[in-house]
């Protein structure tokens, strides 16, 4: 049990650096000018689809995290802000979006089956929602684990799913070990950019709050999880 502590503070500190690492690598990509903009959200046509299992940050968060986006708003309105219906944690990206994949090329019941296995051996966990983290195109909010049981489930996820023999792309484009959410996507070069890192780095450490989380999704879903596109397969209750 000691080994399994330490191994999780490891890991506890190990995230912390990472996101922090990944602000600061933000900031000076925004500085540089070499941020980048995200070319389907102005196309009007984006066909990637894929499955995802993920979670929803509860209403009180959701709602922190609109509030969150006032002054970034006044400043630049013209940026892409997940509606409060579309923002996840992805816990496993099953099947990556990408054009021309469809629902009806897989048998989503063998998917819930076995992602079903593992969700009986998880009990409800915490994550708390805490700080800002930067990639080239987005702003994302932390998420700090609370023990390592996301990390156990996701890696229970990984062997039943690839031992099923099921049709997956899990860890093909990276290995998720975070529990961040996407909330602000750029689509346009941004409008006042100093203010706008003065803002980031204002908000760096926000506090959004704390979730116990008690259910997950798998959807067949969009790049950007719109709710609009989303179609939810299964809702999965963690025992407790």
């Amino acid at each position: 049990m000691l080994e399994n502590q330490n191994s999780f503070a490891f890991f506890h500190m190990d995230l912390d650096l990472f996101y922090e690492q990944l602000f600061k690598e933000g900031i000076q990509t925004l500085k540089a000018d070499e941020y980048t903009t995200d070319p389907y959200l102005l196309a009007g046509k984006d066909h990637r689809f894929g499955i995802t299992l993920l979670l929803r940050p509860d209403r009180a968060i959701r709602q922190e995290i609109q509030s969150f986006f006032h002054p970034f708003i006044q400043t630049d309105p013209n940026q892409y802000y997940y509606p409060h219906t579309d923002i996840h944690v992805t816990i496993l990206s099953i099947i990556s979006c990408y054009e021309g994949f469809r629902l009806s090329q897989i048998d989503p019941r063998k998917y819930i089956r076995a992602i079903q296995q593992c969700v009986d051996q998880t009990q409800p966990f915490d994550i708390i929602y805490r700080g800002i983290t930067l990639s080239a195109d987005a702003v994302m909010v932390r998420g700090h684990l609370a023990d390592d049981s996301l990390n156990q489930f996701r890696n229970c996820l990984r062997a039943q799913i690839k031992n099923s023999e099921l049709a997956d792309s899990i860890d093909k484009r990276y290995a998720i070990f975070t529990a961040h959410s996407t909330v602000i996507r750029y689509q346009y070069p941004l409008h006042n950019k100093d203010r706008w890192i003065e803002l980031l780095e204002e908000h760096e450490n926000h506090d959004f709050g704390r979730q116990t989380v008690r259910e997950v999704e798998l959807v067949y879903n969009d790049w950007y999880q719109r709710a609009s596109k989303v179609q939810v397969l299964h809702t999965f209750e963690l025992p407790d």
